[in-house]
């Protein structure tokens, strides 16, 4: 190629692009940090309970509960090992996954995650920062600590899918034809959110279009670029998030049932208590799950979990520039509740799942109340 020919290519090509930077490959990462077989047979066990609720063999609910993101190695592992302690206690009526998002979608600028820019000042070494989600999900995975997050890049899964139990397409997402394309081929469990309005129609036509097979391009172990072509995921489900108004109650929850069922998927309903729910008033967040849980004790069947927003500390705070002054255990991203908030409801949510199956029970074998 002519110098010529190469100034006038440069003319229309990259013009907006200041810099390159060649990445470590998915298994130059996974050489560097492996599975162990012992953690590898936790995380296939783990996904396999979410499967039994999902397909009612396992009367439990699913709760999706943790940090709005990690930020903080430290604090994040001080959570899980209560949220593992607290899991026992919960472990006949409630399957406890840790929420552990690393990739944060924004609708204009901000924190895009730890992944992106571990080091919170927009240095974005995202190689530093797939390997501290890494090493901090094989110790979760060590410590028998089920695993949930959202998959915003396409590209990420490669680093680390095999370490997470279960994962989310978020609102913004869920319409997008590459993220329904990759969920076709991710293998674990995963909950489609309604769209950010509130509508209804991103969350069901992802779920039919992630059930079926598809090819398009993605990267393989050594980062190359791939066809893929994809059997489908046939255990997806939809997350109610809330929109321009709260879509939680009974009504809202009929509705949603309705429309699976004309159009031939599982009546699978998961509830975010967060968001749009919560009218982002994280203090909302016990009253929208006393509802649900309401309506389960009432005899709803559709109802397969939830997600609570939840940390150390109650509230948020900004990024600082010394970040020297960040208070440990609060989230920088959306507000959560504390860790003794978490405790009191999910143990009461417990409490009540117990006493409605143990009723269930009765009934089934002939005694009345």
């Amino acid at each position: 190629m002519t110098t010529e020919t190469l100034a006038q290519i440069n003319k229309v090509n990259n013009l907006n692009i200041e810099s390159e930077k060649v990445l470590i490959t998915p298994r130059e990462l996974k050489e560097k940090l492996p599975l162990p077989p012992s953690s590898a047979a936790f995380v296939s066990r783990s996904r396999q309970q979410i499967e039994a609720i999902l397909d009612r063999q396992d009367p439990r609910k699913i709760a999706i509960v943790g940090p709005c993101s990690i930020h903080d190695i430290k604090s994040a592992k001080e959570y899980a090992l209560k949220l593992k302690q607290l899991a026992k206690e919960v472990e006949n009526e409630i399957y406890l996954v840790m929420r552990v998002y690393f990739e944060k979608p924004r609708t204009t600028v901000g924190w895009k995650g730890l992944i992106n820019d571990p080091n919170l000042n927009n240095s974005f070494d995202v190689e530093k920062g797939l390997e501290i989600a890494r090493e901090l999900l094989l110790w979760l995975a060590e410590n028998e600590i089920p695993v949930a997050t959202e998959m915003l890049d396409p590209i990420s899964p490669q680093y680390l899918s095999e370490l997470i139990t279960w994962t989310a397409i978020g609102a913004r997402t869920s319409e997008s034809q590459t993220h329904r394309e990759m969920a076709s081929g991710l293998s674990m469990p995963i909950g489609f959110k309604n769209g950010t309005s509130g509508s209804s129609g991103a969350a069901l036509n992802a779920m039919k279009a992630a059930a079926s097979g598809h090819s398009f391009m993605g990267i393989n172990n050594l980062g190359q670029v791939t066809l893929l072509n994809t059997t489908g995921n046939r255990h997806g489900h939809v997350i109610l998030r809330g929109g321009n108004k709260p879509n939680y109650h009974p009504a809202d929850i009929a509705q949603y049932e309705e429309k699976l069922e004309s159009n031939n998927l599982p009546n699978n309903i998961m509830v975010d208590c967060s968001h749009g729910n919560s009218n982002k008033d994280p203090s909302n967040q016990p009253d929208v799950l006393e509802n649900v849980i309401g309506q389960v004790v009432d005899g709803n069947q559709s109802i397969i979990g939830f997600m609570l927003e939840s940390h150390l500390k109650s509230g948020n705070q900004k990024i600082k520039d010394d970040l020297s002054q960040l208070e440990y255990g609060v989230s920088i991203t959306d507000a959560c509740i504390n860790w003794k908030t978490t405790e009191d409801v999910l143990i009461k949510t417990a409490h009540q799942l117990n006493e409605t199956n143990l009723q269930t029970k009765a009934l089934r074998n002939g005694i009345t109340f």
